[in-house]
């Protein structure tokens, strides 16, 4: 039989659930009720940048409010992070993150100044897309053959773009060196712009990215692929043969995707609403259509789907980056 201290503080627990739970429907019904912000840790013209973009549009016709997408690059995208660990968990104030940065910095920065599981709530993924190995077209790289043979032959002389420490194309470059067997070097870059001029000029030998962000130099005949990075020819780009088919490595396999994350405390009820609202706005054919004109998958997802996810890879990524060696150096 229950005391009175136990069942008063039962019953005072199950008051202060109701109270939360009440409050967090009522911000769910009245939100937005202002502006809302979504901050992203890429640079202005790279796909996923673009991407956020045509989601946010629908958002704010469905939401009667401005929804705003602010990039802010940089320091490994910790310059976007830092912002948003900071706003109040009230719906208002988002951030786009891709997977890298939910879960592969986590084991390769030491001093990463953020728990992607803690600091943030997951809300819904918004992308995944695949990526090719893409060289300047007046290069004296024509196959990955070629690419491969001068990284055996010149040890840490050949380099691969990046826009940061962990990102799909640091991760793409680290994983094709690792299963050759070669030492190829990564550089950074802050500006999607400069990564793609410095394989144009011939200053970088290649870049392992997506076909959104390369398909307008390819077209202009600036940039040709040698490959995809994966098993099997995209729909969006068949005529590029899988690395396996032109002597990679067949194993060789890079994908990324993104989402949406909210800061910490965000009541469940409104990451609900939110998830709900980014899917049914991913589920227009307008935005699917630029999608695959970009060569990017849309791809939804509840809060507890991304967040299994998360949970997933960041298991993944820790044996990966112990296997290859790769470093935040």
């Amino acid at each position: 039989m229950k005391s009175i201290k136990q069942v008063a503080a039962i019953t005072l627990a199950a008051t202060l659930a109701m109270a939360l739970l009440s409050t967090g429907v009522a911000q769910a019904q009245g939100f937005p009720s202002r502006m809302v912000r979504i901050t992203s840790p890429f640079p202005a013209g790279l796909t996923p940048d673009v991407i956020i973009r045509v989601i946010a549009d629908k958002l704010a016709r469905g939401w009667g409010q401005q929804v705003v997408i602010e990039a802010r690059p940089g320091a490994n995208g910790f310059i976007a992070i830092a912002a948003a660990k900071k706003a109040a968990p009230d719906g208002h104030e988002l951030l786009l993150l891709p997977n890298a940065q939910l879960t592969l910095n986590p084991h390769l920065i030491k001093a990463i100044p953020y728990d992607p599981e803690n600091d943030f709530v997951p809300v819904s993924m918004v992308y995944r897309t695949a990526f090719l190995v893409a060289v300047s077209a007046t290069g004296p790289y024509r196959s990955m053959r070629d690419l491969i043979a001068a990284a055996r032959a010149n040890p840490e002389r050949i380099t691969y773009s990046t826009p940061f420490v962990g990102s799909g194309p640091h991760l793409g470059g680290a994983l094709l060196a690792y299963l050759t067997g070669t030492r190829m070097v990564p550089v950074h870059f802050k500006e999607g712009s400069q990564m793609f001029t410095s394989i144009i000029n011939g200053d970088v030998a290649f870049i392992v990215s997506t076909s959104g962000s390369a398909a307008s130099l390819v077209k202009a005949g600036r940039i040709r692929y040698l490959a995809v990075a994966g098993p099997a020819r995209l729909e969006s780009d068949p005529d590029v043969p899988a690395i396996g088919e032109v002597g990679g490595p067949a194993d060789f396999e890079v994908d990324a995707w993104g989402g949406i994350v909210a800061p910490r405390g965000t009541p469940s009820e409104l990451v609900r609403r939110i998830a709900a609202d980014i899917a049914k706005a991913m589920a227009e054919p307008d935005v699917r259509g630029r999608y695959r004109a970009v060569g990017f998958e849309a791809k939804s997802s509840t809060p507890a789907e991304m967040g299994a996810l998360i949970r997933t890879e960041l298991g993944r990524y820790g044996d990966l980056v112990k296997r290859i060696g790769i470093t935040s150096e």
